[in-house]
């Protein structure tokens, strides 16, 4: 129950902050219930904080920052605790599974990260920081390119 509640969490996540593919597809957002564009929304902001604070926190060398931020970035709690049953529906029928990767990745990415923070590893911290904002930008451009019109896919 968990693992769903956090796959599904972090495909919402996906769906607003992560880029997928070269070629656009059809916006996400459209398809969200209004509970479910809020809740992203909201995931949203608290990851574009995290990520801010994260940032900070490398280039000043506060490993245990970096650590607590990107757990809870993996955790993503607003999501997690606030899906219904009905809601994860709503959201496995709106998302492709392309969105549905990204998600994953991203968050494995963010555990990862947090492990990084937790082995004072300042040149994986950049490198795995660098990765989550390329998961975010390709997420936006894909999926919620309606949003974000001026991101542009990059590649790795």
């Amino acid at each position: 129950m968990i693992k769903t509640n956090r796959a599904l969490l972090s495909i919402v996540i996906l769906t607003i902050t992560v880029p997928f593919a070269a070629s656009a597809t059809e916006p996400v957002t459209p398809k969200l219930t209004d509970k479910l564009d809020r809740l992203l929304r909201e995931e949203m902001r608290s990851i574009q904080s995290a990520m801010g604070q994260i940032h900070s926190a490398i280039v000043m060398g506060q490993h245990g920052k970096v650590a607590e931020q990107a757990q809870n970035i993996h955790d993503s709690f607003i999501l997690q605790q606030s899906l219904t049953e009905q809601d994860r529906k709503d959201l496995m029928s709106a998302v492709p599974e392309g969105f549905i990767k990204l998600d994953k990745e991203f968050h494995q990415l963010a555990t990862a990260l947090a492990e990084a923070g937790r082995n004072d590893d300042t040149e994986k911290q950049n490198q795995l920081f660098g990765k989550m904002t390329g998961n975010c930008i390709q997420c936006h451009s894909t999926y919620v390119s309606d949003r974000f019109p001026g991101v542009k896919p990059v590649q790795d």
